[in-house]
């Protein structure tokens, strides 16, 4: 079990720990030389950090995904926290406390299943009631979407995030028909819990997140249509046009053309999806952003590639002085900042 982890590392100390490889790539120094830029993590944030000697010997041990236990000096660089690297050693699997590594929801997955198992029994319409109870008490469905993220990286991207996501639309639903007349909201909440289900398919989360080989080549959108189908197959008196408008909800949820969607959202219920699920996705984000962010100082996060823009988070403690100093080292050769993250899709 780890003894410290990253958010609790100062300035200017040792540390040994162990850590998750999220990226590794082999770089040259000005002089042509090796060295080794790599993002380590764990449950509580990333860090960046560099090697810069003996890299022949320690590059052919590790790669992306794996487990390390790592030495070196953690510095403060461009507000950021940065370890030098002098040696480490690769972990095998049962070394290691998986839930060390991998952020997980704070809210527990048993009442948040139970919940949604509540909403499904107050729908008034028998067909839908039915064929969402048939899904949800599937064993494999309840099994995983109890474990499955909403997202590699935009939103809700930690261990239960995606049931998280969808009890949290179940309820903003249940709060925006109120103001309005003549919703269906029976049909709401079915797109409100499908529209992301596919997920639990098209991700792979028992070790880093990442996508499936079937996620990959069919997207979530597709998979959640081929599991409603499947249950909806079972019921031969399901009703056709609701059949439809369940389709509609799932295939229009991303609003936009340019941000994936097949379709425009071309009814009410899925106009009002489409925007509870952007205003979740994006709140979260941002409070995801202000909680990990790595900036040590100031009233700002760092640039968010995926919400295009910083964020204003307001003052904050700064660290002791004794164990962060005021202002950053010299830039070096040997403090090169990492390459920029690369851009991601705005979709939620």
């Amino acid at each position: 079990m780890k003894q410290k982890f990253i958010r609790d590392f100062e300035a200017n100390s040792i540390i040994t720990e162990t850590f998750l490889v999220r990226s590794k790539e082999l770089r040259s120094k000005k002089s042509g030389e090796p060295y080794l830029s790599l993002v380590l993590s764990d449950k509580t944030g990333d860090l960046d950090a560099k090697m810069w000697d003996n890299v022949e010997e320690f590059d052919p041990l590790f790669d992306k995904d794996h487990f390390i236990k790592a030495k070196g000096l953690v510095q403060i660089y461009r507000n950021k926290p940065q370890m030098t690297l002098h040696k480490l050693r690769r972990l095998e699997d049962h070394e290691v406390d998986f839930m060390d590594f991998f952020p997980s929801t704070s809210k527990d997955v048993e009442q948040m299943y139970a919940e949604l198992l509540d909403v499904v029994a107050g729908f008034t319409q028998h067909p839908l009631r039915a064929v969402m109870q048939e899904l949800l008490l599937d064993d494999e469905v309840r099994c995983r979407l109890k474990r499955a993220p909403a997202a590699k990286s935009m939103h809700h991207a930690y261990l239960g995030g995606l049931l998280e996501h969808i009890v949290s639309l179940c309820r903003l639903a249940r709060l925006v028909v109120q103001n309005y007349q003549d919703i269906n909201i029976d049909l709401l909440l079915t797109g409100a819990i499908l529209h992301d289900i596919g997920k639990i398919y098209e991700l792979s989360y028992e070790r880093g997140f990442g996508y499936s080989t079937k996620g990959q080549l069919l997207g979530h959108m597709v998979l959640e249509l081929e599991m409603i189908s499947g249950v909806i197959a079972r019921h031969p008196d399901f009703p056709a046009e609701l059949k439809t408008m369940i389709a509609h909800l799932i295939i229009s949820h991303h609003g936009e053309y340019e941000f994936g969607s097949p379709k425009l959202p071309m009814t009410v219920e899925a106009l009002i999806l489409h925007k509870l699920d952007d205003l979740d996705s994006k709140v979260q984000a941002m409070q995801w952003m202000i909680e990990r962010d790595s900036n040590l100082e100031g009233e700002w996060t760092s640039y968010s590639q995926i919400l295009q823009r910083p964020i204003f988070r307001g003052s904050r403690k700064q660290p002791d002085s004794e164990t962060a100093p005021k202002t950053s080292p010299k830039p070096t050769e040997e403090m090169t900042p990492a390459i920029g993250p690369e851009s991601v899709k705005n979709k939620s």
